[in-house]
């Protein structure tokens, strides 16, 4: 424990020294689309992934990371450096850069949606290049990115856009997900922080919990405004059917965990992930 709370201090020390960029010269970036995002000008910022590859690659799995940020911006502390942490237990990462803000008119995840289940089969289709395992790649994200994470993982038999190429012949689905302090879980709380702290809310429909809805492992504060009730349940839902999960909730712990909380309490969290991974052979 304490030489993997080393290496997470280290890489936090990192990203803090470089504004929240951590070795981005060691990322290969890829268009997520061959022309414009489905709904997109010419004119609009391009949703991309960031790929790193280990130097001593100890799985063949690999984890999508999705950034929070309301689905309004993406956050820099939940990004790069998180890669990073995987890359260097020897695991392929990918950064996805979804579309933000949020598109008038359309639901407030649609485009980032897109964007995920495009990345998913945008890895699958490289996975012999990248020396991975196509049925191995799980995704993990923070806030709305961790809702964005649920509705990939429950969601993959809905497709959230037409085929515009043979990469879209692939399957989206993911093999496990991880989904950190996700937002907009509870009907209480669908956009925005929890009024009644979630206590006594049902989830919101906008997630399937279809048949290839994976394992998942869920990271949660506390004292988090959006209520942790949001991944109790998500975990009841997998319980119910039978889908192997793990819960962690951190007392104490608001929002926002990742990037200044590194102890052993809720800064563990990495290597929690990690352990969960190679324990259902990730």
């Amino acid at each position: 424990m304490k030489r993997a709370l080393a290496t997470l201090l280290t890489v936090a020390s990192l990203w803090l020294a470089t504004g929240g960029v951590l070795f981005a010269a060691d990322f290969q970036v890829f268009d997520l689309w061959p022309g414009a995002a489905p709904g997109e000008t010419g004119d609009a910022e391009k949703p991309t992934c960031r790929y790193l590859k280990p130097d001593v690659k100890t799985s063949d799995a690999c984890v999508i990371v999705c950034p929070g940020g309301a689905y309004r911006n993406l956050d820099k502390k939940e990004g790069d450096w998180v890669a990073q942490f995987f890359a260097s237990h020897g695991v392929t990462a990918v950064v996805l850069r979804y579309r933000v803000p949020r598109r008038e008119g359309a639901p407030k995840h649609l485009a980032p949606w897109q964007d995920a289940q495009r990345c998913v089969r945008f890895v699958r289709a490289r996975a012999e290049e990248w020396g991975i395992n196509p049925e191995k790649i799980g995704i993990l994200g923070f806030s709305a990115g961790g809702h964005l994470t649920l509705m990939t993982a429950t969601s993959s038999l809905t497709n959230s856009y037409e085929p515009v190429d043979d990469i879209d012949k692939l399957s989206a689905s993911v093999a496990f997900a991880v989904p950190i302090y996700p937002a907009y879980v509870l009907e209480d709380g669908a956009d925005g922080p929890n009024v009644a702290k979630g206590n006594d809310s049902t989830m919101v429909e906008d997630f399937a919990f279809d048949e290839k809805t994976p394992p998942m492992c869920l990271f949660h504060g506390d004292a988090d405004a959006y209520s942790p009730m949001g991944s109790v349940a998500v975990y009841a839902k997998l319980r119910q059917k039978e889908i192997p999960a793990e819960l962690h909730i951190f007392a104490g712990i608001k929002h926002g965990f990742v990037g200044h909380a590194f102890d052993d309490h809720v800064g563990s969290w990495p290597e929690r992930t990690l352990a969960w991974m190679q324990t259902l052979g990730f």
